[in-house]
């Protein structure tokens, strides 16, 4: 057990409840640009797939951000990424013509196979690279390291959800806070002081210490019972962390953060408090989650159009590389492109 996992076990009980909370798309509108800036156009600049710009897109997108893989692993997130690519028909004839070769992802696998159970990041990954010594997973990591360096350099200043600040000090009253995250710590610690958030909680746990249903159980064993914790998240991965653990959850639904928190301020964290939190109340909230996150991607419905799809998501991805990187290649389907 490292030093940080040593402080999350160790911190002392001081409140009656405890909060776990997600950072990236939870607490900061961090995970569009991340994700559509760097993540997904460092896939293709270090395989050369641009010339699948636009089918690369718009499966990272569904993978990482508008299904209910969204916020896993990185390294899973390309595992589904380039299975996904395989299952659209027209892709392979784009394959062919200009001469792309998709990932061989079998070291890829055989990392996540190996250390999925304890931690899957760059510091797990640098022993992997050490024992198995493959260009393939240098490559990874490379990848790994550059997206995470692109990432401080681009992606700053991003303010917190609106009334997160006002739901934070509120929940300190009555509950010790930690942050649980497969983000790098260092990108963690950055972002929380930066808006001098760090001083609602008590740990801020990354990937290195593990995965988020880990962070719970450790600083949670012996201290809390399962109605006095609660976890906020906006991911399908996060409510899985709280259900391994007997914990509440409270999703912070993708699309209406804003309004998630407002909420939480004024019904979810009086009801926690109350303990009428639990029932019908977090059913409600589960079943709103549950219908914006499908599950079946859009290249699986009937009359797909790849074009359209496509274009659904201009807008945004247009806004984000104009405040995050507007120097950055990002390709624009026009309305009378064929």
């Amino acid at each position: 057990m490292n030093a940080a996992t040593e402080r999350l076990k160790n911190f002392p009980r001081k409140k009656k409840f405890l909060i776990a909370i997600d950072s990236d798309g939870c607490v900061f509108d961090s995970m569009n640009p991340k994700q559509i800036v760097v993540f997904h156009a460092k896939i293709m600049e270090f395989h050369q797939l641009w010339g699948i710009e636009s089918y690369l897109r718009e499966v990272a997108e569904f993978v990482n951000l508008f299904s209910r893989t969204r916020g896993c692993n990185r390294f899973i997130a390309l595992q589904h990424i380039y299975r996904f690519l395989t299952e659209i028909p027209e892709i392979k004839q784009v394959i062919m013509e200009q001469g792309i070769t998709l990932p061989d992802t079998t070291t890829l696998d055989a990392y996540i196979k190996k250390y999925k159970d304890i931690s899957l990041g760059n510091p797990t990954l640098e022993e992997y690279v050490q024992e198995r010594r493959e260009s393939s997973l240098s490559k990874l990591l490379t990848w790994s390291k550059a997206v995470n360096s692109t990432v401080a350099a681009k992606i700053k200043n991003i303010p917190p959800f609106h009334h997160v600040r006002e739901a934070l000090a509120l929940a300190s009253e009555n509950a010790d806070l930690i942050v649980v995250s497969q983000t790098p710590y260092e990108a963690l610690g950055r972002e929380w002081k930066e808006h001098n958030l760090n001083n609602y909680v008590r740990v801020i746990a990354g990937q290195e210490m593990g995965k988020k249903e880990e962070h719970i159980r450790i600083a949670a064993r012996g201290k809390y019972k399962s109605d006095e914790m609660l976890m906020l998240g906006d991911a399908p991965g996060d409510r899985r962390a709280a259900e391994a653990n007997g914990a509440l959850f409270c999703p912070i639904i993708p699309g209406k953060e804003t309004q998630s928190w407002k909420r939480l301020v004024e019904e979810a964290l009086p009801r926690f408090f109350e303990k009428t939190f639990a029932g019908s109340y977090q059913k409600e909230l589960m079943a709103e989650f549950d219908q914006a996150l499908p599950s079946k991607p859009p290249w699986q419905e009937l009359n797909y159009d790849h074009r359209t799809s496509y274009r659904e998501r201009q807008p945004l991805r247009k806004a984000m590389y104009e405040r995050f990187d507007p120097q950055g290649r990002l390709l624009i389907m026009e309305e009378e492109d064929k």
